[in-house]
């Protein structure tokens, strides 16, 4: 392809169903910026798109477990989502909503574009339906016994047990999750997009294209799909939360959520510009899209079949897809809670965006899945961040202060030093070429090298030993040195802002914004200009930090082993065990939200004898004035723990529904406090 006059980069939309936690950020968002950040300092003319998507069936799942709307749970997570991206310096240029009244008119302007051209196909088909609910039941709306490994919980589209991908007639005796009945099969009618007609044309655009420069994932999932046969599918669905289908005939129906969301990204630049078109429909524009491979048919398939259909936009150029990131060994479960949120995250490491950034982007599942362990996140903030780029900078600002006032020094006859660092424009060149090849990690690992050179070369020159013999020397040492912090603060804004930004500012040059190109100059820091005092760019992360991360995995391990009945099937209890625990009815006397927490609830309770305080995780599912006067059953004579600053003493009992709802034990009629269960 030419030189693009524009580009369109656009990242997953992350569903509105909860917080974005690291595998997004590894698998799409990093990578994405680290591309975008890179554009801009190079001078392009470049739209970056994103936001959330707010319909589906996951939604609407949500928002029955948590006992409110659709709308009012999508409120939450897009904010949640929102800020959380902004905090940690996720650059989009419009962060939109499919929710929006501009993206339900763009959504509904493409189905009827290509409804008039002739381009769907109309099907009846058999669907279970709630005859209690009077209602069509989508497939997470349907459970039961997987007839793989026999979990009686599966779902209609997954067996969460054993991973199997399933459809609602795989399931032995279903039954629907709403009410409880078993469905009957009933027959509706749906549009289908005609993917096996664009196959000829699939095949000729990936397979005998120009796509064979796209990642071996993406074009070895795509070509997997072609091969095996392209089928028709459905674009609507039988569901009240979406986008209504705009047809007289399909009230009740909405748009099927992967026909309708990545629509969202041409609402979301329609929001952003009136030149909106310019970024779709102009050839000289080049369409990048960051997703993971849960995503690449979508973006590699069927989104690029819907736009040839419908005729006037352009197509991907590149679908850079990353693989999938794990925790500890561990697959990232959103429903287990195995996962480190980013919002958690920004509260729990404050000023701390860059680290995250940085060992996301050096452990990238590019090329296969990676796996993300606290032990290695504090080795390499500590061992790399600290040791090698953070000291680099201190050192040579400390010394510029100790012998020069804080000044870039004239390096008069030593100039000829400085040459010997000429090869860092070569690796420079290559950083690039990463980049625009979106091979972003072997990119972060080449700016650290620079670093590394820098360090290398200061402890060769050793200018505290030289500097009582030949202070001109050491002016040349330091004046290299300070240029090559210079042209790191230019090559590191793309993978680590906030510390590029903090670096300027030790370098009082925080009011001349940068180029790409000028990292390649040597005379970035002119001779006599005054430099800040200096601060550590980075601090070590501790031992105990760890632990405590640890520690909550652990914690959420074990709950989910409860959860699953994994306890009482691997540990015995005798009776004396049983014995010693202490279960009694209190009443709730009053209730409070702990700050700066999402889950915690302080509540005081009368045990009858005393007044205690237990700190409780429902604050996500319960208002403190629903707890006032309940009554409970407590764990009386579990060891107190400081939980937040607060002594804890005993626990409330709950039990986990299905959904993950929590509901607590009471007794069916009010008992004395104090009253004993055994």
């Amino acid at each position: 392809m030419h030189k693009p006059k524009r580009y369109t980069v656009t990242s997953a939309l992350p569903y509105a169903n909860g917080p974005v936690h690291i595998g997004h950020l590894a698998g799409v968002y990093v990578p994405a910026d680290i591309y975008v950040r890179y554009l801009r300092m190079k001078g392009e003319d470049v739209k970056f798109i994103c936001g959330s998507d707010e319909h589906g069936v996951p939604i609407t799942i949500k928002a029955r477990q948590e006992g409110i709307s659709p709308q009012q749970i999508v409120d939450k997570y897009h904010e949640m989502i929102k800020n959380s991206f902004r905090e940690f310096g996720i650059s989009f240029d419009i962060y939109s909503r499919t929710s929006s009244k501009i993206h339900y008119e763009t959504a509904s302007e493409f189905f009827t574009n290509l409804y008039d051209k002739g381009d769907f196909e109309e099907k009846t088909t058999k669907q279970y339906y709630d005859e209690k609910n009077q209602m069509f039941l989508a497939d997470r709306y349907i459970t039961g016994t997987c007839p793989h490994c026999k979990n009686e919980n599966a779902y209609g589209d997954q067996c969460e047990k054993c991973g199997t991908s399933l459809s609602p007639t795989d399931l032995i005796n279903p039954k629907s999750a709403l009410s409880g009945e078993i469905p009957v099969l009933k027959e509706t009618k749906h549009w289908f997009l005609p993917l096996d007609r664009y196959e000829p044309w699939l095949r000729e655009w990936i397979l005998k294209g120009h796509k064979k420069d796209w990642r071996s994932n993406v074009y070895g999932q795509c070509k997997s799909w072609i091969d095996q046969g392209l089928q028709p599918r459905a674009v609507t669905r039988d569901l009240d939360w979406g986008v209504p289908v705009p047809l007289s005939e399909a009230k009740g129906k909405v748009l099927y959520v992967w026909f309708d969301a990545p629509i969202g990204y041409i609402s979301a630049t329609k929001e952003l510009t009136p030149d909106w078109e310019k970024y779709w429909k102009d050839k000289d524009t080049k369409l990048v899209h960051f997703i993971g491979k849960d995503n690449i048919v979508f973006h590699c398939i069927i989104f690029p079949a819907m736009l040839k259909a419908e005729g006037s936009y352009i197509l991907p150029e590149s679908v850079p897809a990353n693989e999938f990131l794990n925790l500890e060994g561990d697959k990232i479960s959103t429903s287990k809670n195995w996962a480190v949120w980013l919002h958690e995250y920004l509260k729990e490491f404050p000023g701390k965006q860059d680290v995250l950034r940085y060992v996301l982007c050096a452990n990238a599942p590019e090329a296969k899945d990676n796996d993300f362990m606290w032990n290695d996140f504090q080795a390499k903030n500590n061992n790399e961040l600290v040791a090698i780029l953070g000291n680099f900078i201190n050192r040579v600002l400390v010394l510029t202060h100790k012998y020069f006032e804080g000044k870039v020094p004239d390096p008069e006859t030593y100039i000829s030093k400085i040459d010997s660092l000429t090869e860092v424009n070569k690796i420079i060149k290559n950083i690039e070429d990463q980049i625009e090849t979106y091979h972003f990690r072997e990119a972060l690992s080449l700016m650290m090298n620079i670093a590394r050179i820098g360090n290398k070369f200061l402890t060769d020159e050793e200018p505290w030993h030289r500097i009582r013999e030949n202070k001109p020397e050491v002016a040349g040492i330091l004046y290299a040195c300070l240029q090559l912090i210079a042209k790191l603060t230019v090559v590191m804004e793309p993978f680590i802002p906030f510390t590029s930004t903090k670096i300027k500012e030790l370098l009082n040059i925080k009011e001349n914004p940068l180029k790409w190109d000028e990292s390649y100059k040597f005379d970035l820091m002119k001779i006599g200009h005054q430099l800040a005092i200096p601060e550590l760019v980075f601090t070590k992360i501790e031992d105990d930090e760890v632990k405590f991360q640890l520690n909550k995995l652990q914690e959420t391990k074990k709950q989910n082993q409860t959860n699953m009945g994994e306890t009482e099937l691997t540990t015995e209890v005798t009776i004396d065990d049983y014995s010693k625990m202490q279960i009694k009815i209190v009443t709730v006397l009053s209730a409070e939200k702990i700050p700066n927490t999402d889950k915690l609830m302080k509540l005081t309770i009368d045990l009858g004898t005393e007044k205690r305080t237990i700190v409780s995780g429902i604050a996500h599912q319960y208002q403190p004035d629903e707890m006032v006067g309940k009554q409970l059953c407590y764990l009386a004579n579990l060891k107190p723990r400081q939980i937040k600053g607060i002594e804890s003493k005993g626990m409330v009992l709950m039990v986990k529904e299905d959904g993950g709802r929590l509901v607590f034990l009471s007794p069916a009629n009010r008992v004395i406090n104090g009253s004993e269960i055994g």
